[in-house]
């Protein structure tokens, strides 16, 4: 299937547009979402999360010693579940804007379960065409990711690219394995009925976000150069009717496990009488993932 790119469309409100937009193209970016200041705080927040070794207390921590700030955060890709560490980053995923957009999008009962801090500085890799309901299953096809960017994201620092529609199927598309120096280690979706020619990049400036359907299939690329950094906060989000069957350890069928280590952002949560679990860990990501070397 080829489709005639169009040049990536920024919305200013969560209006009918963009509403529109994500039903028909899986995804719609929201210009301003965060505020300058708000993108400032962000990123010195990762700074202390990254200089304080992923130290959860408020004390000055420093576990680089003698490094500099650049050099610090060059060690680091992405951190996972960030939100459990900062609250910067826990009121992030609960901001004004991006719930506007997700009660929209969504419904008007929404809870979180991941958050991601991406630090791209130059030569770190980006990641194959994937979906990402592939790693995160909702009963309802609910999923949900918010981009945030941290800086401006064009395609020589390593912007996002979708193929626009791609989610309307409903498709889990198979992956395999892949060996292609600018991605990290996990796996590649193919199979699908799109080629690069059909992908868009999304070039936005520092402060947008971009939502998109947990089906849709996006990539990143490298770094490439001297291009500083490509920060990115990324917040994952679904309908709080559907049960989360993720990371379930515990033996249950996946059709009844409910993942219960959430943040509810709107709404009222159905399953508020199974209570609250703590089970994500916050940790980095290496360049490579799984340790991989090329």
């Amino acid at each position: 299937m080829t489709t005639a790119v169009q040049p990536l469309v920024m919305h200013d409100s969560v209006d009918e547009a963009f509403v529109a937009q994500y039903a028909r193209d899986g995804f719609a970016v929201l210009r301003g979402t965060l505020t300058p200041a708000e993108v400032a705080e962000v990123n010195s927040e990762a700074l202390r999360i990254c200089r304080a070794g992923l130290n959860p207390g408020d004390e000055a921590v420093d576990a680089h010693p003698g490094h500099s700030d650049a050099d610090v955060l060059r060690q680091y890709l992405c951190i996972h579940h960030p939100h459990k560490i900062s609250e910067v980053a826990r009121q992030i995923m609960r901001h004004p804007r991006i719930v506007d957009g997700l009660t929209r999008v969504i419904g008007p009962n929404v809870k979180a379960m991941q958050s991601m801090l991406f630090i791209k500085s130059e030569g770190k890799p980006g990641q194959a065409w994937h979906q990402d309901e592939h790693f995160i299953p909702t009963r309802d096809r609910s999923l949900a990711g918010v981009w945030i960017a941290l800086d401006d994201a064009t395609t020589e620092n390593g912007c996002l690219w979708v193929l626009p529609g791609s989610h309307a199927r409903g498709v889990l598309y198979p992956d395999r394995e892949q060996t292609d120096e600018r991605f990290d280690c996990t796996d590649e979706a193919f199979g699908f009925p799109y080629t690069d020619d059909d992908a868009v990049p999304v070039e936005v400036p520092a402060g947008a976000a971009l939502f998109f359907n947990g089906y849709l299939l996006h990539r990143s690329l490298e770094n490439s150069g001297k291009h500083g950094y490509r920060r990115a906060l990324v917040n994952h989000y679904m309908s709080a009717e559907s049960l989360l069957p993720w990371q379930n350890s515990e033996g249950r069928y996946f059709a009844e496990y409910d993942f219960r280590d959430i943040v509810m952002v709107a709404g009222e949560d159905p399953y508020a009488y199974k209570g609250l679990r703590d089970l994500s860990v916050p940790g980095s990501r290496a360049d490579k993932s799984g340790g991989c070397d090329r």
